[in-house]
């Protein structure tokens, strides 16, 4: 688990290019849980200055009202990374929550970028620790995964990247994070592996696990599918790439009125039932027994977390 911010909650985030200043103003005031703020894929080669000092600007300027603020750097194999780290976080180092470093296929990106933040806090005297979310978008970051979740006490969330995991495994994509015509041509769910894979690693150490994106933004029908499958194999939130997007995935990913209902009733019979000195009970014909209730109190976990019952 982090030791850093390991109680933050995020369900619907949004995904801003460091190119625009318009659009991370809208996201600072938009009713995203996290912003994060590219400097990667959606800024061009001959931009990359420009738009550091765009997100350096944005984050000691905006109100981001609470929520998660997070810089998406570009990755650690080009000759951009380590200037996004230095220019970005001596001059808005204290108003960052998370770095996301990109094609993590291993434990060298993440330990490249928690040293140069260890020498970057320390230099600028940056109290608060900068916490760490890894992408896993290559076939060696899905396979690596285990180096990837025990690299940095910084680490905070895995996210699966599911365009740059196809190009990595030659596999036929046409719209990111949906389900097409390959799909249909294949007898079962082809990102299963690698998406259950990363909520495995991701519970197994205490870190969050966030779906990618869907890229078809105006297709509310398909969000709903996608979303449905990343909640259904654990994963708690997911990137957005337009604020349109945000409502529906941020419902998507919470608990229903009717399982904190369930998990209320279950969680109150099995006090009861543990006060008689009763191990297994039934609940609405159904057996309870201490796996259902562990499940039960995650659900109210996330409910309390997502601010739908009270602390």
């Amino acid at each position: 688990m982090s030791d850093v911010g390991a109680r933050r909650f995020a369900g619907a985030i949004l995904v801003v290019p460091a190119s625009n200043p318009a659009m991370i103003a809208k996201a600072a005031a938009s009713n995203a849980d996290q912003v994060c703020i590219d400097l990667e894929d959606a800024v061009a080669p001959d931009q990359k200055g420009a738009a550091r000092q765009n997100v350096i600007d944005a984050l000691r300027s905006l109100d981001f009202a609470g929520k998660i603020r997070s810089v998406r750097i570009n990755g650690v194999d080009t000759p951009f990374a380590y200037r996004d780290l230095v220019d970005v976080v001596e001059q808005a180092g204290p108003w960052i929550d998370t770095i996301v470093t990109p094609k993590a296929s291993g434990a060298d990106e993440i330990r490249f970028v928690d040293q140069m933040l260890n020498q970057i806090e320390a230099a600028c005297g940056i109290a608060q620790p900068i916490g760490l979310e890894a992408l896993i978008e290559t076939a060696a970051g899905v396979l690596n995964i285990r180096e990837v979740v025990h690299s940095s006490r910084r680490l905070e969330a895995l996210i699966f990247g599911s365009g740059d995991f196809a190009a990595s495994m030659q596999m036929p994509l046409e719209t990111i994070g949906g389900l097409d015509l390959h799909d249909e041509a294949y007898p079962g769910h082809r990102w299963h592996f690698a998406m259950h894979t990363i909520v495995a690693a991701a519970r197994a150490r205490g870190l969050r696990a966030i779906d990618g994106p869907y890229a078809a933004f105006k297709d509310a029908e398909g969000l709903g599918r996608v979303c449905a499958i990343g909640r259904s194999l654990g994963f708690e939130g997911k990137w957005c790439i337009h604020p349109g997007q945000l409502a529906q995935v941020s419902v998507a990913f919470q608990p229903t009125a009717a399982e904190i209902g369930w998990a209320q009733e279950v969680t109150t019979a099995f006090d009861t039932a543990l006060a008689e000195g009763r191990g297994a009970i039934s609940v609405a014909g159904k057996m309870i027994d201490e796996a259902n209730l562990r499940a039960c109190r995650q659900i109210l976990e996330r409910a309390r977390r997502a601010g739908l019952i009270e602390q």
